[in-house]
Formats: C-alpha cells, sequence, structure tokens
C-alpha cells in the first residue's frame, strides 16, 4: 500500500509480504464471516464453474486474443500465485460483485466488501476506547461514535466492532513492516445500551500494492490503483448477522473511482471538529438483522 508521498518509490509497497499474510488468513478461511461455508453440490459447481470459464473464454474469442497475449497471461498468473496476491486480486476486482449479490436479500445497513486485511486475534477494548498506536503516531486525531441496534430499533448490548485500517501513510499492520503488530486495529465491545466510541486517527487513500503482479496489471490497463482513505469494520451481536463494512469520508479525490469498486454514497462520513486542537469527529449507528 503506498500514499501520494511515495506510489513512484520502487519497492515500498511489498506485495510480497502483504500477499502471503492474506494467502495465510484466506487459507485458513478464517475471514469468512458471511453465510455458506458449507459443501457445494456437483450441479451448482458445474454451473459456476463452467459460467466463468465461458467468460474468458468469449473474452478470448471477442478480443482475438494472440498467443503472446496468452502466455503473458499464463506468466501473470503464476506471478499471482508466487507472490500470494490471489486474496488480494480476487478482494480488488471481483468481491464487489459477490457482495452486491448479498446485498439483494439483507436488511439493516449498508455493507460493502472485507478485504484481504483483516487479522483476527486483535486487541479487546471497551468503549470508550482507543486503538493501539504509536506514542507519535501521526495523522488527525479523529473520534468515531454511535449505537448498534437491531432491525426492530432495541439496543444490542455488547455489541462488537472490530475495526481496522491503515496509518497516514497507507500502511496496515501486519501486512507491512512499517507499523507495529496490531497498530490501529481492535475489537471494542459496546456498553448496555449498545453504544460505542473509538478513538484513532484519520487514515490516508492509498494504492494497492504497485510492485506485485495486481498492481502491474492495473497500470498497464491505465486503471487507477487508488483506494479512498476508509476504516473497515465488522458489527457483530450474538443472535444476527454480522456487518462488514467500511466508511469513507467526504471530499476525498478517490471516491467514486476506488480501485476495488466497494465506496457508497451511503458509506461515506463527514467528521466535524470537535474543538479540541485538531480532533474531528463523526457519529454512524449501525443496524444488525436477525439471523
Amino acid at each position: 500500500m503506498t500514499t501520494a508521498e511515495d506510489q513512484s518509490v520502487s519497492g515500498t509497497s511489498d506485495a510480497v509480504t502483504a500477499g502471503s499474510h492474506a494467502t495465510e488468513i484466506a487459507r485458513s478461511g478464517a475471514a469468512t464471516f458471511r453465510s455458506g461455508g458449507g459443501a457445494v453440490d456437483q450441479q451448482r459447481a458445474a454451473a459456476v464453474i463452467g459460467a466463468a470459464l465461458e467468460g474468458i473464454r468469449g473474452a478470448i474469442r471477442d478480443q482475438k486474443v494472440t498467443y503472446e497475449e496468452f502466455d503473458a497471461f499464463k506468466r501473470w498468473l503464476i506471478g499471482v500465485s508466487d507472490t500470494g496476491e490471489w486474496p488480494l486480486f480476487l478482494d480488488v476486482y471481483l468481491e464487489f460483485e459477490v457482495e452486491k449479490v448479498a446485498a439483494q436479500t439483507q436488511d439493516g445497513s449498508v455493507g460493502t466488501i472485507l478485504g484481504p486485511f483483516w487479522l483476527d486475534g486483535q486487541a479487546q477494548l471497551d468503549s470508550p476506547a482507543t486503538l493501539p498506536m504509536r506514542d507519535d503516531e501521526p495523522g488527525t486525531p479523529m473520534i468515531l461514535a454511535g449505537q448498534v441496534t437491531g432491525t426492530d430499533g432495541k439496543p444490542l448490548a455488547g455489541a462488537k466492532v472490530d475495526i481496522w485500517h491503515t496509518d497516514e501513510e497507507g500502511w496496515y499492520s501486519g501486512f507491512a513492516s512499517k507499523p507495529p503488530a496490531g497498530n490501529l486495529r481492535g475489537v471494542v465491545t459496546a456498553d448496555a445500551e449498545g453504544r460505542y466510541e473509538i478513538h484513532t486517527r484519520k487514515p490516508a487513500p492509498y494504492t494497492i500494492p504497485l510492485d506485485g503482479p495486481t498492481g502491474q496489471m492495473t497500470l498497464a490497463a491505465g486503471w487507477s490503483p487508488w483506494r479512498p482513505a476508509h476504516i473497515h469494520l465488522l458489527v457483530s451481536a450474538p443472535g444476527h448477522r454480522t456487518l462488514t463494512t467500511q466508511l469513507f469520508f467526504t471530499g476525498d479525490p478517490y471516491l467514486g473511482n476506488d480501485v476495488a469498486s466497494a465506496d457508497k454514497p451511503e458509506l461515506t462520513l463527514d467528521p466535524q471538529p470537535t474543538g479540541n486542537g485538531s480532533e474531528v469527529r463523526s457519529d454512524r449507528d449501525f443496524v444488525l438483522e436477525p439471523e
């Protein structure tokens, strides 16, 4: 992940480190919070796999793909495997479509993609909470607060708000060498009224890793590699479906051109000054549907 200041510096995004960590998480299945997970019958497998392959075959026919291009594609696939970037590629370019399908049968607050950078086992904190950070953590101090309720409007006491985001330089802890382990990550327990308050730093926009095959493909196609600044959240409570979502910021230059196609107008925050120095605050309530 790189910011505007370092996107042109070769080798700063460390695709191999990020990719290998994301691959291990995806392989364990630890990042699966959505419904499903059971065995897929043969007929369903044949239908989905067949449709995917036919889509690729159709592209070959329509675009009259040459052997040189086909060989380049094979080398690119090998590169994705060698760097462990499959979770990154799939989450950036395909997950948003899966999320759209899932959203058709879901109620409650608006969700979006999980992405490849969630980590289990983070600090357990009670609200009001301050996320783990360096003593001199850069960035604008920010408070995110709100209430978690069910679709019936009743507060969900003790709801969990699992939160993670980049630092001001665009780095996720656990996926780059710069931030310390657990930096700007935590699982916050709401109070008896379902209310939470989280003190953190405002994240920055960043590019997906540019030194790996996913970034190279993106640049080769002339697409923007940028993600708007955002905060990831998993909001959960017993007996309710876990909400997977992200929150973005008004005025971000990459809104509407998110490489992961994950930003939505309903998920945009407009933080306001608190009067405490440069600190800003946004309030966001979440509504969870029953399982």
